[in-house]
């Protein structure tokens, strides 16, 4: 009832053992299945030809839950699936490879998580400060190279008070809390990083190829979330990311490098584009209104202007409260049903009263100036009525 063999020895995948408890929650004499902890998923595999579901360390005994049964005191053959232990390999090496990035990056950087998926893998850093695009972009580049450098990767168990005692030892009140044995498995990475770990490694950060940052998030107060993927998933998304770079360059008539400059180009077209048409607009809206005041009327002794304009609501109680001399009320409706009212001397929102009681929906405002919205009614029926009214 050994616990298991993976973190030390991650290279063995086939291995023979003597069943000390039989079923199909099986106890080994000796394992090299990992068990499911500290982020990192349970091993897939084979253990007497039986599929492996789950590899749990029930107080440092490993449980095997097999799809079938088998019986106590023989000797089965446990085979590991290369591809998942690799990929979990690499996956755990590189959250390394990230933290001790990160370590470069920021002066104060706690741990505050860790997942291996078979997609992704995520590392929830603790940091004094949010982390933007560029510090992504740059955490993900210092990671590669740490790959390119091809550093060796090495592990060993140290007592547990000579472990705590070192400063270059990424603890926190989380780890520490989880460590229950007199020793400390430490994993380094030569000049890159150290830390106290159970998991399985590659002996060197060449293998654990391209490391590709998709995303980050904020989980929680003051931590930040940064997800990637290694392997075949992180080839597809720089390839993906590439064939993007490449459409939008050939888009916009520009190479890949040169991007960004082409980019704050058309953004500085574009809001001089914005204000022009904002100016346009105006100008627009203010001809539409002199046509609407040209077209003035008598209603209950006061001289009442109204008409539909396009224009969005802002705009609309902008327009009306520069309210025309010539005209004591006037009524600007959109054709979805929007309006605004300026008036005087009569009491503006008591206008929106009206009209939102004879139409439907909501609204309010000063005696100088009112608004309403989510009228039952088109803005045409809103002026045809008024003018009937009248």
């Amino acid at each position: 009832m050994a616990p298991s063999k993976a973190p030390d020895d991650p290279e063995t995948l086939t291995f023979e053992a003597a069943v000390e408890r039989g079923g199909d929650a099986v106890v080994l004499s000796e394992t090299y299945f990992y068990p499911a902890g500290g982020g990192q998923p349970a091993d897939r595999g084979t253990l007497a030809g039986n599929e492996i579901l789950d590899v749990r360390s029930d107080d440092g005994t490993v449980i095997h839950t097999i799809d079938g049964r088998i019986a106590k005191g023989t000797t089965v053959t446990g085979e590991i699936d290369p591809a998942f232990r690799r990929h979990c390999m690499r996956a755990h090496t590189a959250s390394h490879v990230l933290y001790g990035a990160g370590r470069q990056l920021f002066e104060e950087l706690g741990y505050g998580g860790f997942d291996i998926s078979p997609e992704k893998v995520r590392v929830d850093l603790r940091t004094p400060s949010g982390i933007d695009d560029g510090t992504l972009v740059e955490l993900e580049r210092l990671a590669n190279r740490c790959v390119w450098d091809s550093r060796p990767v090495t592990w060993e168990r140290l007592p547990r008070e000579a472990a705590l005692s070192r400063d270059d030892v990424a603890f926190n009140t989380k780890t520490e809390e989880g460590i229950t044995g007199e020793t400390v498995r430490i994993v380094e990475i030569d000049g890159w990083d150290t830390a106290a770990c159970g998991g399985t490694h590659v002996p060197n950060t060449r293998r654990i190829g391209p490391i590709s940052v998709l995303d980050r998030s904020n989980p929680g107060a003051g931590l930040t979330r940064v997800e990637f993927a290694v392997g075949p998933e992180g080839i597809e998304r720089r390839t993906t990311e590439k064939e993007s770079a490449l459409e939008a360059a050939s888009e916009i008539g520009t190479n890949v490098e040169s991007l960004p400059e082409a980019i704050e180009r058309l953004r500085t077209e574009r809001e001089a584009i914005r204000a022009e048409r904002d100016e346009l607009q105006a100008e627009l809206l203010d001809v539409r209104i002199d046509a609407i005041v040209s077209d003035a009327f008598d209603r209950d002794g006061n001289r009442w202007a109204a008409g539909v304009v396009d224009a969005d609501a802002n705009a609309l109680v902008e327009a009306v409260g520069k309210r025309p001399d010539p005209v004591d009320a006037v009524v600007l409706a959109t054709p979805d049903g929007q309006l605004a009212v300026g008036a005087g001397p009569i009491d503006a929102a008591s206008i929106v009263d009206e009209l939102t009681e004879t139409f439907g929906g909501g609204g309010g405002g000063s005696p100088d100036v009112a608004q309403a919205g989510g009228l039952d009614a088109a803005g045409t029926a809103v002026v045809e009525y008024l003018k009937t009214e009248a």
